[in-house]
């Protein structure tokens, strides 16, 4: 095995084990360095993308994504880390960040039609802009999907009670 190889699966390894333990600043340097060594590798891309965006580097998240899409397009994790940094901040998401992160969530769904937490996320991002039915029937997606998703019956019922 290459020194490069054994780097690169080392510092994937240790910078993957700190995400997992929500160290994402931590993972970052060690994510960023395996991504350096193989920009092409979806779990390096994946993993570095997921700590930007908990670091709330949603740019960088995106830069990391995108030149993956067309190497890994039926890739559903990668697309939904890609919705949620084109949502970045939900509360300063402009309609066109929204736009954008509902059609890579929905991506999402087409490869995976129960990944987990994408129904809530774009019945999120339609209540935000005060579209309640179609919050209502993502929520409803969320809860076809997890019938304990506590948080999806809450929201459709406040919507439902304006």
């Amino acid at each position: 095995m290459s020194s490069n190889i054994q780097d690169f699966n080392t510092l994937l390894s240790q910078g993957t084990k700190l995400l997992h333990q929500g160290r994402s600043a931590d993972a970052l340097p060690y994510l960023k360095k395996a991504h350096d060594l193989e920009p092409k590798n979806i779990d390096a891309g994946i993993n570095l993308s997921g700590a930007y965006i908990l670091t709330k580097k949603f740019k960088k998240a995106k830069d990391v994504l995108e030149p993956l899409t067309d190497r890994f397009p039926n890739h559903s994790l990668l697309w939904i880390n890609l919705g949620a940094a084109y949502l970045g901040n939900p509360v300063l998401a402009r309609s066109e960040d929204q736009d954008r992160a509902i059609s890579a969530f929905k991506r999402a769904l087409e490869i995976d039609p129960v990944a987990p937490s994408v129904a809530y996320n774009i019945g999120l991002v339609y209540r935000d802009r005060g579209d309640d039915e179609n919050a209502i029937f993502w929520f409803a997606q969320a809860l076809r999907h997890n019938p304990d998703d506590n948080d999806a019956q809450r929201l459709i019922e406040k919507i439902e009670t304006k």
